[in-house]
C-alpha cells in the first residue's frame, strides 16, 4: 500500500534480532526490549555487573529493515538478517528522565523523511509514561508541590499529555492533520498494586489478571470528517480490531479475506487467520461492533470468556497477578451490562463482594455456557487451519479445551 511504517518505544516481543519490528513489517524501529524497570537494572549497586554480557537487558536499539540479508551473528541476539542495527545505549535511571523527548523526536524525524517522500506513513508511538520505575526530570517534578499533592503518577502523566500534544501540533504544523488518524491507547488495565505510580481504575482488580480491571483500557481515536467529535460508544473493541480496521481506511477493505486465502507482503507469503475485526462501521456511526467475543488469557491460560453482554470466567486471582490462579469448578456467570466491576458472583468468592441471591439467578442462565465451547471450538479450529507462524512459550489450544470440557463436567455434576 506504499506506506512507511515505523514504531518508537517500548517492543515487548523478545530481545533477539529475529523478534526485532523491523524483520516484522516496519521500516524503522527506536526503543527499548523490556518492561522500562528491567533496563536499569545495571545501574544499581548490588547489581553483579559480569552478569551483563550473559543475562543483561540489552541496550535500546535502532534499526531499519533493508533488502540485504545480513549473515552476520551477533553473540546473544543472532543472526541480523535483512536490517540495520546499531546500539543505541543504555536506558538506566538519569536517561529515563528525558528518553520520552528523544522517542518524540525519532518518531518527528520518521515523520520528515516520509513527507519528503511524499509517502504516507504508520507511526507507532509507545513512550515510557506510566510504567514503573518512574524518574521525573526537573521540569515534571516541580510541578508536584504542596498545593496540588501531586505524585509521580500525576507529574508523570502530565509528561505524557505533553507528548501527545506534541504529535498533535506536529500533524499541525505539517498540515497533515485533517488527513491523518490518530489512537490514543494503552496495553493493559491499571497496575493498581503499584499504586500511586501505577494509577487505580474502577474496574475489579487491575493489571495481571482476568478480571476487567486488567483487561479494559482507554481508547480515544481523532479521525476528521469519519468519527464523529465527542461520541462515546460502548460496543465491544479488542486492540487486535486496529489491524484490520486501520487498514481498511488506508484503503483495503479485504485484509482479512486475502490474508485468509494466502498473500505476498514485502517478500513473505501470508496465509493466517486475522482474530480482529473490520470497526469502521462502530467508530463511524454507521452501525454496531463486528465483535461479539473477548477471550481472556492470564499469561498462556484461558481465564474467561466474554460473548456480548455475558463473561464466564474460570479463574480466582484472589491475590492478583502477583498471586496464584485458582481453578474454580463451575465457572463465574457476569452480566457486564448490569455488572460492569464484577461486584457480585458467589458469596465466597473473595475475588467479588458476592450475592446471596446469585444462584437465583445463575440458575436459569445455565444453559448459556454451551456458547462458550462453541467460541472456544472456533478459535481451535483456527489455530488448526493457520498454525501460528512463530511458535508461542507455553500456549496450548489443547489445554484450553480440556479446561472448558473440565468446567462443563462439573457444572453436570
Amino acid at each position: 500500500m506504499g506506506y512507511a511504517t515505523g514504531q518508537f518505544g517500548k517492543n515487548h516481543l523478545g530481545d533477539l534480532n529475529q523478534f526485532l519490528p523491523t524483520v516484522h513489517g516496519f521500516d524503522e524501529f527506536f526503543g527499548y526490549l523490556y518492561h522500562l524497570d528491567a533496563m536499569e537494572d545495571p545501574a544499581h549497586p548490588n547489581y553483579p555487573q559480569e552478569l551483563l554480557a550473559t543475562v543483561g537487558p540489552r541496550n535500546m536499539v535502532h534499526s531499519w529493515a533493508t533488502a540485504t540479508d545480513d549473515p552476520t551473528v551477533m553473540p546473544r541476539w543472532g543472526k541480523v538478517g535483512k536490517q540495520k542495527i546499531e546500539d543505541a545505549g543504555t536506558l538506566y535511571p538519569e536517561r529515563m528522565k528525558t528518553v520520552d523527548d528523544e522517542i518524540r523526536d525519532k518518531a518527528f524525524s520518521f515523520i520528515d523523511k516520509a513527507k519528503q517522500d511524499n509517502k504516507p506513513f504508520f507511526v507507532w508511538l509507545n513512550p515510557t509514561r506510566m510504567h514503573i520505575v518512574t524518574h521525573l526530570s526537573d521540569k515534571y517534578e516541580a510541578m508536584r508541590n504542596s498545593q496540588n499533592g501531586w505524585s509521580e503518577q500525576e507529574a508523570g502523566m502530565a509528561q505524557l499529555d505533553d507528548v501527545v500534544g506534541d504529535v498533535l501540533a506536529k500533524l499541525k504544523k505539517d498540515g497533515l492533520d485533517e488527513n491523518t488518524i490518530v489512537v490514543f491507547t494503552t496495553d493493559n488495565g491499571a497496575e493498581n498494586f503499584t499504586w500511586p505510580d501505577g494509577g487505580q481504575t474502577p474496574f475489579a482488580m487491575g493489571k495481571g489478571t482476568v478480571m476487567e480491571g486488567g483487561f479494559r483500557a482507554p481508547a480515544i481515536i481523532r479521525w476528521p470528517g469519519k468519527v464523529p467529535a465527542g461520541k462515546v460508544e460502548n460496543g465491544i473493541m479488542s486492540g487486535m480490531d486496529w489491524f484490520p480496521t486501520l487498514v481498511a481506511a488506508a484503503g483495503n477493505p479485504n485484509i482479512t479475506e486475502e490474508l485468509l486465502k494466502g498473500k505476498q507482503l514485502a517478500g513473505t507469503n501470508y496465509k493466517v487467520h486475522l482474530d480482529g475485526y473490520d470497526q469502521t462501521p462502530m467508530l463511524t456511526g454507521k452501525g454496531p461492533s463486528n465483535r461479539h467475543e473477548i477471550f481472556y488469557f492470564g499469561e498462556s491460560n484461558l481465564g474467561a470468556v466474554r460473548i456480548d453482554d455475558y463473561k464466564y470466567r474460570f479463574i480466582d486471582q484472589p491475590d492478583g497477578w502477583l498471586g496464584a490462579k485458582v481453578s474454580i469448578d463451575v465457572p463465574v456467570l457476569t452480566n457486564l451490562r448490569l455488572d460492569p466491576f464484577e461486584r457480585t458472583g458467589w458469596p465466597q468468592n473473595q475475588a467479588a463482594n458476592g450475592s446471596m441471591q446469585y444462584f437465583d439467578w445463575f440458575r436459569f442462565e445455565f444453559w448459556r455456557f454451551v456458547f462458550v465451547q462453541q467460541q472456544v471450538a472456533k478459535l481451535a479450529e483456527t489455530a488448526i487451519e493457520f498454525p501460528p507462524m512463530q511458535k508461542g512459550a507455553s500456549f496450548n489450544l489443547d489445554s484450553v479445551k480440556a479446561k472448558i470440557e473440565a468446567a462443563r463436567a462439573a457444572m453436570g455434576k
